[in-house]
């Protein structure tokens, strides 16, 4: 079953096209020397909030679905790819060299993973994403993501859905990383992890959490090992809340107790890909009172505070 839209459309959908008899008054027009054709009646689309007042996701959303489905509207062809064929299969040869400069997202279905790749579209990042449900997530990010089905444990499908990518960004619990895969070429991992939150539950949701934590420890135990630099940010516990109304709590200990938006969590994570650290990068956060202005220069200071220490 595919899964839940990542957030509510404000824009109503556009109607069907109007047949020929509803574009009338009613009745067909009478036959005889000089009718007048009619002109189609104009269709306007109401939207809820005006430009100003519209949100992030609003904006990102209608500048990605605004094209197709206009297209769609006017009756206009899909748009083919450069070689002007309709197949969606690649053709090319796996040994083809891509210049190594796509972000992976491990998990593209998943609400914080697309939270990732809207963040990302905004960076003019070239995305490829595992999916699930191709079809789904290519009507929602349309040629801004490169979707990918298959399985990892599959050595030509890891090399191809690997190939080009300089980094990997994976939200929490996806168990990405508990496969073996090699890894070969990849210059930065980015993980999001919940483990502290699952350490920390207790009763039975400590019991419904037990496989979480098991794959969340596991991404880390691999992501350690890898020998690849690597950035892992241990979340509060993830809310599905808008992102950007409050500040963060970098304190030690307060990924257990605290919480902080999936918005804001995603954001962080696209923010850490460009602070590539010399070997491990790891430090926990949640919604506080702490405001960044320049995400570049908070990881900068991070990975040189953390060299020091190492």
């Amino acid at each position: 079953m595919p899964p839940p839209p990542l957030l509510p459309r404000l824009s109503p959908a556009l109607p069907p096209p109007l047949r020929a008899r509803e574009r009338g008054a009613g009745a067909p027009p009478s036959r005889g020397v000089g009718r007048r054709r009619r002109r189609p009646a104009l269709v306007a689309v109401a939207r809820a909030k005006g430009k100003d007042e519209a949100s992030f996701t609003d904006r990102i959303l209608d500048y990605i679905e605004g094209g197709p489905k206009l297209r769609r509207w006017y009756g206009a062809p899909d748009l083919l790819p450069k070689d002007g064929s309709a197949d969606d299969e690649e053709d090319e040869s796996p040994d083809i060299e891509e210049p190594r400069d796509a972000v992976l997202v491990s998990d593209g279905n998943s609400e914080t993973g697309q939270l990732m790749i809207l963040a990302l579209i905004l960076k003019r990042a070239r995305i490829k994403a595992l999916v699930k449900d191709k079809r789904s997530t290519e009507e929602a990010f349309g040629t801004y993501v490169e979707c990918m089905v298959g399985d990892m444990e599959d050595k030509s499908f890891t090399k191809k859905a690997l190939r080009g990518v300089r980094a990997v960004i994976s939200p929490a619990d996806d168990g990405f990383f508990s496969e073996q895969i090699d890894l070969k070429g990849v210059e930065h991992i980015v993980l999001l992890s919940q483990l502290s939150v699952y350490r920390n539950s207790g009763g039975l949701q400590a019991i419904m959490n037990s496989k979480l934590k098991k794959l969340a420890e596991k991404d880390e135990e691999v992501v350690l090992a890898s020998g690849i630099p690597c950035t892992i940010i241990r979340t509060g516990s993830l809310q599905s809340t808008p992102g950007g109304k409050r500040g963060f709590d970098f304190t030690e200990g307060i990924a257990a107790k605290g919480r902080i938006s999936k918005e804001d969590a995603a954001t962080i994570c696209v923010e850490a890909l460009d602070g590539i650290p010399r070997k491990t990068l790891i430090f926990e956060v949640a919604n506080g009172d702490e405001k960044v202005a320049d995400w570049k220069a908070w990881f900068a200071e991070q990975i040189k505070g953390d060299e020091e220490i190492q």
